[in-house]
């Protein structure tokens, strides 16, 4: 796994009323701080990426659909520099994926569905100077595929 990336499974909690989810708190070994938290989503086959922050960690869990969320370390001083990891995230398979300032990152709705993704991250978004690097999906900078693998 990339040098920093940490993973937490979430619970869902059930009952006759519907169901209830934490996905982070500020008790969690997980948590560094608050700076906004947003939804955003992915119509099917639509991939989002690549992009970085220099000071941004974020924090993803996907509430709705699944998508397929890819890091790729481009830092030079990390120890797993020019690694790529692959995490299918959604209804069924909960977690929370902590993504570390500097990693690449992207994901593509990996379903039929819209999916619909929290991101809890450290800063907040500032409109006048933006903390979001930007690399093109299909750039060779970054050797990975975004298409269906046949394993």
């Amino acid at each position: 796994m990339i040098h920093g990336v940490r993973v937490k499974p979430l619970r869902v909690i059930p009952d006759e009323r519907g169901r209830l989810m934490e996905i982070l708190r500020s008790d969690d070994e997980l948590f560094i701080r608050f700076g906004q938290l947003y939804m955003t989503t992915a119509y099917p086959g639509v991939v989002k990426g690549w992009h970085y922050h220099k000071k941004q960690v974020d924090n993803f869990a996907v509430v709705k659909g699944m998508i397929k969320l890819v890091l790729y370390d481009q830092r030079e001083d990390s120890p797993t520099r020019g690694e790529v990891n692959e995490f299918f995230l959604g209804e069924h398979n909960l977690q929370l994926v902590q993504i570390p300032n500097l990693v690449l990152h992207g994901f593509k709705c990996a379903g039929n569905e819209e999916a619909i993704v929290i991101n809890c991250p450290t800063e907040l978004y500032r409109y006048d100077e933006p903390d979001e690097f930007r690399i093109d999906p299909s750039s060779m900078e970054v050797p990975y595929d975004w298409g269906i693998k046949f394993k």
